[in-house]
């Protein structure tokens, strides 16, 4: 039966229809932030004193006055209530990679046998979710219960269907963060406070320095119908086994293609739901895959980029089952084509401009661009393996270095025009900061307009590459909160300022001291900073490469350069607590040791349970769906040996029972090790979850099963060419990969 149920399942899939969006009457910049308490909502539903002390804390980072949490309760509720609003919840990131929501109701006794719409200011601020339900890597016991989230204002709630949304944080009693926003934001106030102070060298008047955070989300869509005959899909989010199609991405012509018009309505769809939302999504098109797309929204603060990321994928694995699709947001869900990722733009801006642009209009400007963008290389070499451990995890390592990834190496990439900057300042005695902008580039076609070309080049081969005015972290995985990522760059960063402070002004003492140096009229902080930032360019010169990162020649010069190349997830892992590591996170206030030992506890575990599922429910593929089918086949063909020894005779018999024998044979190599591996695989799992310690565990896991899987899925895949097409029970990946 399974055979018949592939077959109807795929015709049922290939016949659906598009399904109509309702598209609003109002231009999208009218009903933009719609179910948004922002600004404008504060500013019509709160009293005048607590609209501008909001404003103090959301523009100012000013604290939040308990004492006004009525007033914009009341306010939020009077919104809220008049958008069909009847529950609230704290909405917050527990390290599940997801969200979490515990809703109640604006529902309270009015002592008179009746009910009333009750929200005070204690619930908006506060509430007490179950912290021992939630991963805390030791830090809470069952029997612990106690935990706390609370609200952070500078995030605005928003509605969804009938319930309030509160961004929240998340602690346990003790205080120790058991979300990713609580060290996110920490490390953009570290940021901002070593950023700011370096600076006001160059402009005094710099009193904040914000990071922003473009994230690109990219995606596979697979049938709904098609999606739930793969139990692999289903359970692990990627498929387990399955034949290269004959046709997948080498064509190059699903990348930017037309768009299907089942897609670009789940695109619209979700478009339309997320202006609502305030995301201010621009972009949208097709990946380089099949069924792979993308979409990108503007540039935004990072704790509230961040907010809108987890938000998105949400809305996005919502909208696709309407439409008849499954979202699949695993960075390798189909071997052999791209994997996804979620690239993270970041750059660093203050309340006059940009701290990345480049070129810059004056002198001041370029080695203003010039020392932070140094510093932040020097940040990531300091702790390539640390970054590399923020991004990695049992789902993005099938990603990295596959398929147009980063390879699990962290470098950057600059640019000819960058690069040669650093090199002439490096040896230069007359300073020279000079940098080309956009030049001209006219085409012998007189109707094309002249372009403007750009002082660097792509390379999508670097994990992180500079990219104009901005740097993009292309190795963040296409599930993964981006948080992770950027709360580990972000305090790297704010160390190396911080450092960097620190030497100028005492080589700002050193030349003071220099009675000749200052009679002549020269400027100690700009002669200190050129010397601070030369010694860096020297000192960043590893982490500097414009070249292949796909090429095996990389690995070995990358080994010889002293960067990280390990890729074993587990011992990845282990970076976090490098005493480097701890120290950078401490001495920044974002992190203890205590926090960071139970974070890996937790990394450990999950990698192990991924692995574990994997294999579980790949065994039982493998026994109870692959094997009966192969049998029968097998036996099909045994049958056909014999009645065709018995109706033909001489040498054509033997011809066709040759065939079929040898087909036989292939048949019975392939079975006979996928029984014994699996076996061999199920004992290593009991063997592996025998031991106590999460670390040794995950590592056993990662070398003792997980290369099993591969090695199983290779005489499955060859099965899967071999067998009646008609009798394959799962829908193979030229059924998966396209959309009709």
């Amino acid at each position: 039966m399974a055979e018949k149920l592939r077959l109807k399942v795929v015709d049922e899939a290939f016949k659906r229809q598009p399904v109509e969006v309702t598209v609003p009457k109002e231009r999208p910049s009218e009903y933009f932030a719609k179910y948004v308490f922002n600004k404008q909502k504060m500013y019509k539903y709160l009293p005048v004193d607590v609209y501008h002390k909001m404003c103090d804390v959301i523009d100012n980072g000013a604290p939040f006055d308990r004492t006004i949490a009525d007033a914009v309760a009341e306010g939020i509720k009077t919104w809220a209530i008049e958008n069909g609003v009847t529950h609230y919840t704290h909405w917050f990131q527990p390290l599940t990679e997801g969200t979490a929501e515990k809703h109640d109701g604006f529902v309270e006794h009015d002592q008179k046998g009746g009910m009333v719409e009750e929200f005070e200011g204690k619930l908006l601020v506060q509430q007490e979710p179950d912290a021992s339900s939630f991963p805390s890597g030791g830090i809470r016991s069952t029997f612990e219960a106690r935990g706390y989230s609370a609200w952070d204002p500078t995030s605005p709630v928003f509605i969804i269907g009938d319930t309030l949304m509160i961004p929240t944080i998340f602690i346990s009693y003790t205080g120790e963060a058991l979300d990713y926003k609580v060290p996110l934001k920490k490390a953009l106030y570290a940021v901002d406070k070593a950023a700011t102070a370096v600076s006001q060298y160059f402009y005094p008047e710099v009193k904040k320095v914000i990071c922003n955070l473009g994230w690109e989300q990219e995606y596979f869509l697979v049938d709904e119908a098609l999606y739930a005959a793969r139990p692999d899909l289903v359970m692990t989010g990627r498929t387990l086994m399955g034949h290269d199609s004959a046709k997948n991405q080498q064509m190059d012509d699903h990348y930017f293609g037309s768009i299907p018009a089942r897609v670009e309505n789940f695109m619209r769809d979700i478009e339309i739901q997320a202006l609502e939302l305030g995301i201010p999504c621009k972009t949208r098109h097709n990946e380089v895959a099949p069924n792979q797309f993308e979409l990108a929204p503007i540039f935004e603060e990072t704790n509230l980029a961040v907010d809108h990321n987890m938000l998105m994928m949400s809305i996005m694995k919502r909208v696709a089952r309407k439409h008849g699709f499954r979202c699949l947001l695993h960075e390798k869900p189909f071997k052999g084509i791209n994997g996804s990722g979620k690239h993270n733009n970041w750059s660093l801006a203050t309340d006059t401009g940009i701290l990345l642009h480049a070129p810059g209009k004056t002198l001041l400007d370029n080695l203003r661009f010039v020392t932070f963008t140094v510093e932040t290389l020097k940040a990531v070499l300091d702790h390539n393996g640390l970054l590399k451990a923020s991004i990695m995890s049992a789902t993005n390592a099938h990603r990295l270095g596959a398929n147009e990834a980063p390879p699990a190496i962290i470098s950057s990439f600059l640019g000819k025009t960058v690069t040669d900057l650093l090199e002439h300042l490096e040896c230069a005695d007359d300073n020279d900061l000079s940098m080309t902008g956009k030049t001209a580039f006219k085409l012998d076609i007189p109707a094309i307009p002249e372009l403007l070309i750009d002082n660097t080049d792509r390379n999508r081969t670097s994990p992180f590459a500079f990219t104009g005015n901005r740097f993009e972290f292309r190795a963040v995985g296409s599930e993964a909160n981006c948080a992770s990522a950027m709360l580990t760059l972000n305090t790297a960063v704010a160390e190396a300022l911080t450092t960097f402070k620190q030497r100028v002004d005492a080589r700002v003492k050193e030349i003071a001291e220099n009675i000749e140096f200052t009679e002549g009229g020269h400027n100690p902080v700009f002669h200190a900073i050129i010397d601070v930032v030369r010694e860096d360019i020297k000192y960043i010169k590893p982490i500097i490469f414009n070249g292949n990162g796909y090429g095996d020649e990389w690995k070995a010069e990358a080994a010889r350069r002293g960067l990280d190349c390990e890729t074993s997830a587990p011992l990845v892992f282990d970076r976090y607590l490098d005493e480097s590591s701890v120290k950078m996170f401490e001495s920044q206030h974002v992190m203890t040791r205590f926090e960071l030992k139970a974070r890996n506890e937790i990394k450990w575990e999950t990698y192990t349970k991924k692995i574990q599922i994997e294999s579980r429910i790949f065994g039982d593929l493998c026994l109870n769906h692959i094997i009966p089918v192969v049998t029968r086949y097998q036996s099909m063909l045994i049958d056909n040996v014999h009645k065709v020894m018995e109706i033909f005779a001489g040498e054509k018999a033997q011809k066709i029972s040759r065939e079929n024998l040898v087909i036989i044979e292939k048949i019975s190599d392939h079975e006979s090790f996928i029984i014994e591996n699996v076996e061999k695989m199920i004992a290593a799992r009991k063997a592996a979850n025998r031991i106590e310690s999460e670390r040794e565990k995950a590592i056993a896991y990662h070398d003792t099963v997980a290369p099993l899987l591969e090695e199983i899925r290779y005489h499955v895949d060859k099965l899967e060419t071999i067998v009646d097409d008609e009798a394959w029970p799962l829908p193979k990946y030229r059924e998966l990969l396209f959309i009709r």
